[in-house]
């Protein structure tokens, strides 16, 4: 493939502002597969690279008005936001390196024989091992929290992993910055700079996933882009896990006795949650449920006044921009598709919010209001107008699945009365985390967070965000009848690195 200059684009004018890297030739990639592949035993002693995640934080800190000026430059995201986002990705690599320290994330087993069982059971040590070079691709949407130095990175080196980074082109020149910080703190710990790789380029992309010393992925984006690159995961020789964020309509459900109670608050609560951002969260409420009736009128006019108050904001790119106004073209030209507060174009590079009204029967069968059912990534959403519960429960049996899915209760359902627990199991196989009475926009980075959810969502079962993110680069071995002196420490009867175990049945810790 031949090279070609990597330009930073600036959102708001769409003009180029200036050359910061070349694309990645197929001999460029595979240099940057090898130096990782090469990196991986200086990551194998978890003290080294624990200390690693943190400087790695602390750099980031310390470069922090440097770095965030950048990332304004090429998101249009706003010093506020990215601030906030960047001191979310520092938090991240330092939750991880706890981990590391922690060790419980190395699931260490340990059975002694048995000869009394049935059948008998002999000497067995089962731990999990790093699966090798992880091909991180990032996301347009966040810079920092998702991108070079983001979630799949972190865990990937937690994991003892070394990464190469595919950048995203909406941001090229921040992507090569957090890369160099990146290897300055592994070279502070003896780490050789090749742990972390970093490559440009749409067809640099494809060459990563294929390469044979890539043991798997991960990606967030769209359906199109991640579909593809996960087909050619699974087409290689040797397929490799992949794991994709995709994409995500987050329903909501606001049952009519919930809109009776509060009907002003849901409105103005789900503006905030569709315009932040200017929309561009990959769980951003994209289809609401709604009751017809008086109820849900008012919930209607909240949301028209919240909404129609909000102001244009710039989005990530000039393709962006034409999707979203595209969509929103196509949508609002649906029959009985209202536009109570119009969305689409703001200024000659803005965009405006607004939201779309359908009766939700128009959902219920197959046809061309299957569109709705897509997500329109921006600031809008639709809001479905169900006649009743089994209209809305046909509308939900309709959708693909998702990260979110959330209902509003009133409070006596959420005390146990109605259908409140009903609800929640029928929103439970769509999605990888319920939310009741709140917004989905907004992903605690915790120990219990799940950010994935049954396809297109993602294309794994797996996690992204939180510390069982690092599950997804390693892999279980087992060791029958090894004499100890040939086990690795991990697996030793006297435990020499202090790990929480399960010995012979018995949690140690």
């Amino acid at each position: 493939m031949a090279a070609a200059p990597v330009w930073s684009v600036d959102p708001r004018t769409g003009k180029q502002r200036e050359q910061v890297a070349i694309e990645a030739t197929a001999e460029a990639v595979d240099a940057a597969v090898r130096a990782a592949h090469a990196a991986r035993g200086a990551l194998a002693d978890r003290t080294v690279r624990a200390a690693f995640l943190r400087t790695a934080a602390d750099q980031l800190q310390a470069a922090g008005d440097r770095l965030v000026e950048t990332a304004d430059a090429e998101s249009a995201l706003g010093p506020a936001r990215l601030t906030g986002e960047l001191a979310r990705t520092c938090y991240q690599l330092r939750a991880f390196a706890d981990i590391v320290d922690e060790g419980a994330f190395l699931d260490v087993i340990i059975n002694h024989p048995d000869d009394t069982a049935t059948p008998p059971i002999p000497d067995l040590r089962r731990y999990k091992v790093p699966l090798g070079v992880v091909a991180v691709y990032s996301a347009s949407n966040f810079p920092f929290a998702f991108s070079v130095a983001g979630g799949d990175t972190a865990s990937a080196l937690a994991a003892g992993c070394p990464v190469v980074v595919k950048a995203h082109p909406d941001h090229p020149a921040l992507s090569g910055q957090v890369a160099a910080v990146l290897r300055e703190a592994a070279a502070e710990h003896g780490i050789p700079e090749g742990v972390v790789g970093l490559v440009h380029g749409f067809e640099a992309g494809v060459e990563l996933v294929r390469h044979p010393l890539v043991a798997a992925a991960g990606f967030t984006g769209s359906v199109r882009g991640g579909r593809a690159l996960f087909d050619a995961a699974a087409a290689r020789p040797v397929p490799i896990p992949f794991h994709g964020e995709l994409g995500s309509l987050n329903p909501v459900l606001v049952t009519e006795a919930a809109a009776a109670e509060r009907a002003e608050a849901i409105g103005t609560g789900l503006a905030g949650s569709m315009t932040l951002g200017v929309g561009q969260f990959c769980v951003k409420p994209g289809l609401v449920l709604a009751p017809t009736g008086a109820a849900g009128d008012r919930l209607v006019k909240s949301l028209t006044e919240a909404v129609g108050g909000a102001g244009a904001g710039v989005l990530l790119d000039h393709r962006m921009r034409e999707n979203f106004l595209s969509g929103i073209a196509e949508r609002a030209g649906l029959p009985d598709v209202e536009t109570p507060v119009t969305p689409g174009a703001g200024g000659e590079h803005t965009v405006s919010p607004g939201f779309l009204t359908v009766p939700a029967a128009k959902l219920t069968a197959e046809g061309a209001y299957d569109l709705l059912l897509e997500e329109c990534f921006g600031p809008v959403t639709v809001v479905a107008r169900y006649e009743d519960d089994s209209e809305a429960h046909t509308v939900l049996s309709r959708l693909p699945g998702n990260l979110t899915a959330t209902v509003h209760l009133s409070t006596q359902e959420a005390a146990g009365a109605g259908r409140g627990a009903e609800i929640l199991a029928e929103l439970t196989p769509l999605a990888g985390r319920v939310l009741v009475n709140g917004w989905p926009t907004g992903v605690a980075v915790a120990p219990a967070q799940h950010h994935g959810g049954p396809y297109p969502a993602t294309t794994s079962t797996s996690t992204s965000v939180g510390g069982t993110a690092i599950e997804r680069w390693m892999r279980p071995v087992a060791y029958q009848g090894a004499p100890e002196a040939l086990l690795p420490p991990e697996l030793r009867d006297d435990n020499p690195l202090g790990l929480p175990r399960r010995f012979d049945g018995r949690l140690e810790r």
